[in-house]
């Protein structure tokens, strides 16, 4: 590859030499059968289409047999920690603002599969009900303020059946901040309405992070009580005026106030009211707290004049909880709960593209080493962004380099591979395996029911 400069002054050769170095730091991830597992992901690269596993070794860029492949992931190690630092050092520069989520492996039909739960399902039933049976991740990405597809993928975890999400989540994000590092702002941490905003805010109160959660347009709040008079008999009061999102008579004055205008979404309304607090109850997460907590946090409102494309949708305002050191940037919180979506992207680009839940793995370490890998793929088409001309299909527009998409870069990376070179030792003939030894039986395996999360 000539050494060219690019529009920013940054010369390619730096970014391939970055690239090779990212390559040989994840080789150095892996221990037992690496090589193999390093080709499978070359392989991902490489790779039109997944539609199973052992179509991969079919690529030149995978020099092993159609057997390695599930070897690899059943035999094989990943430094989960280790890649984990690696892939934060390589997040790229921008603000740090991150989305978080959690999807879904469905296993409905794997019964030997132990470890897996029921959770939600947008897209798939069971007897009536949008749940299915699987392994649930929980997934960390940098987000940019760019208008595009893209997110910088840094950290994944499965959870166990019935484990607390709001903790897991918290234990998640506290072990990541301490992977980033000391920085001169407070991360935030940007999530969906599924997540309770009143326990994230308890269980990460001692972390220097900021989240963002999006609440229901009918949330009731109260603000602090008023001073006691001196001399006052009775219990000291717990809760103030009440604040209900649904009443605009039940508002107070504002703390901070915001306008701007977004090419989107016309003329954007940005509010916020400071020292809010719901009122909680004992039982559930809150039964040995005696009295509950008092949480407080910042309440935002934002009202858009319009959505993105046809106007004749229906605007809807959107409710948000900040919680963090300082005050919250009015700004920057709109733009970041916007960018979240980006995300759910990057979960499909996973799933129907890198084949992240295609393969029939049986154990749910076999999927986290996968997961891993296919954290790290996406990871090597990011940082290989500026690198690789746009290989559009004929009836596809032309795009800058700026903006392609992972599918397209996906498309170039074959051309990259020579280039960059490979770590991995070649494949060394053993002969023919002597098989599973006459008479001998394995009988059948065991069976494993599909937990149901318990009662809090």
């Amino acid at each position: 590859m000539d050494s060219l400069t690019l529009a920013d002054g940054v010369d390619q050769s730096l970014i391939t030499a970055g690239l090779q170095r990212f390559r040989g730091e994840l080789y150095r991830c892996l221990g037992r059968r690496r090589d193999a597992l390093f080709e499978l992901v070359d392989a991902l690269l490489a790779a039109e289409a997944m539609p199973s596993l052992p179509h991969l070794s079919l690529l030149p860029t995978h020099r092993r047999g159609w057997g390695s492949v599930y070897a690899a992931l059943a035999a094989g190690e990943v430094d989960a920690e280790r890649l984990a630092e690696l892939v934060v050092a390589h997040r790229g520069a921008g603000a740090p603002v991150f989305a978080v989520d959690a999807s879904t492996w469905a296993r409905c039909d794997a019964e030997c599969s132990p470890g897996r739960g029921f959770y939600y399902s947008p897209t798939r039933h069971s007897a009536g009900q949008p749940i299915v049976a699987g392994w649930c991740y929980s997934w960390i990405a940098q987000l940019s303020w760019a208008r595009d597809s893209w997110t910088a993928p840094i950290d994944v975890r499965r959870l166990s059946p019935g484990e607390d999400l709001g903790r897991a989540t918290a234990a998640q994000i506290r072990t990541l901040t301490g992977r980033l590092g000391s920085r001169e702002a407070a991360p935030l941490f940007v999530c969906d309405a599924g997540y309770d905003p009143i326990a994230l805010t308890i269980d990460l109160a001692e972390a220097p992070v900021a989240i963002l959660v999006r609440i229901r347009g009918d949330r009731v709040f109260y603000t602090a009580p008023a001073a006691r008079a001196p001399g006052q008999l009775g219990r000291p009061r717990r809760h103030g005026a009440r604040f209900c999102c649904a009443d605009p008579a039940s508002w107070p004055a504002p703390e901070q106030t915001l306008q701007v205008d977004d090419e989107q979404y016309g003329r954007v309304a940005v509010t916020a009211w400071a020292g809010l607090h719901p009122k909680l109850a004992s039982r559930g997460r809150w039964t040995n707290y005696q009295p509950p907590p008092i949480v407080t946090g910042t309440v935002i409102r934002v009202q858009v004049e319009h959505l993105p494309g046809p106007r004749g949708r229906a605007v809807n305002t959107l409710w948000l909880w900040w919680a963090g050191p300082g005050r919250p940037d009015l700004d920057r919180c709109w733009r970041a709960y916007i960018r979240r979506f980006d995300l759910e992207h990057t979960f499909r680009f996973c799933k129907q593209a890198l084949g992240w839940t295609t393969p029939r793995v049986r154990t749910p370490e076999q999927a986290d080493r996968w997961t891993w890998l296919i954290l790290a793929a996406y990871t090597q088409l990011r940082l290989a962004r500026p690198l690789i001309a746009d290989t559009r299909l004929p009836w596809e527009r032309r795009l800058p380099t700026a903006r392609l998409t992972p599918t397209r870069i996906r498309r170039g990376f074959l051309r990259l591979l020579p280039v960059l070179g490979t770590p991995a030792n070649p494949p060394k003939p053993c002969g023919r395996s002597p098989g599973r030894p006459k008479g001998s039986r394995r009988g059948p395996a065991p069976r494993h029911p599909a937990i149901h999360k318990t009662a809090a």
